[in-house]
This record gives structure tokens, sequence and C-alpha cells, in this order.
């Protein structure tokens, strides 16, 4: 072979070893861009943590600050609620000081502030403040992600 043909020849077999490599770089990259977006993921991963709850058994029943009109009720039972197992323990442990403190704060409620849904929710939000500060207090961790009503009678 004369080097003049030789010349075009390794020219076009370069040409063709860049585009093959081009190519599985652009297949390559968007086979992996495809993988992110997707979000090919165990679908265990994207869960939390299975919740524990426990239940502040029995019910609280407590009298309401009133002035007038007679004596109100309120009755009320409480779950709380955690992700960590180990917390479950604390919270089972310390529940009779949990129940003393919730106890407090329910008899201090009156009636009107219980009437709307806006006062309930302050109430539990209240409510779980005083479960994570005595928790932390006692265990250096709050313990409780939430606190929940199941029940919520006044009378």
């Amino acid at each position: 072979m004369a080097p003049a043909e030789e010349r075009p020849r390794k020219r076009k077999i370069g040409r063709l070893v860049l585009a093959a490599v081009l190519a599985l770089v652009i297949v390559g990259g968007g086979g992996l861009a495809w993988y992110m977006f997707t979000g090919q993921q165990d679908p265990a991963e994207s869960l939390p943590p299975k919740a524990d709850y426990l239940a502040l058994s029995p019910a609280f029943v407590v009298n309401l600050e009133e002035s007038s009109g007679g004596p109100r009720y309120l009755q009320v039972e409480v779950q709380l609620v955690t992700r960590d197992p180990a917390a479950t323990a604390q919270l089972q442990h310390h529940a009779p000081a949990l129940r003393a403190r919730l106890l407090m704060l329910f008899a201090q409620q009156t009636r009107e502030a219980l009437s709307s849904r806006e006062g309930k929710e302050a109430l539990q939000a209240r409510a779980l403040e005083e479960v994570r500060a005595l928790m932390v207090a006692e265990t250096g961790q709050p313990q409780a992600d939430a606190l929940l009503f199941t029940s919520f009678v006044t009378q």
C-alpha cells in the first residue's frame, strides 16, 4: 500500500473510533441520568422508621376551671408516639411523672378554650411540650415525637 492511501484510511478509522466512544459516553450518561432521576431506590429506604404508640392509661379525667355554671369535666385519652424503640421503654418508665404533669395541665383548662379545634390543638401542642420537657430533664432527650388525643370529651 502506498502511504497516500493509508492516511485517509487511518483518518476514517480514527473518526469511527471517536464517534463510537462519543456515542458510548452519551448513551452511558443518559442511562445514568435516567437511573438517578427515576429514583431506583428500595421502597423501605424512603419510609420513616416504624412508629411506636404508648397509651397513657387510664383516661385523664379532670375538673375544668369554671367560675359559673357548675362543675365541668374533661376526659381525654392520650397516646405518645415515638420512632425510637428505646424511647418507648423510657416513656413507660416515666409514665407516672408524665401523667402528673399532664393532669395539672389539663386541670388548668376552661370549657371555652377547648370548645374550638384551635383550642384543642393548642392544648395538644402544650401537652407535647410538657412531655418533652420532662423527658429532657430526666433522660437528656425529648423521646416523644408526637402526642395524640384519641378521645376527647368535655361535659
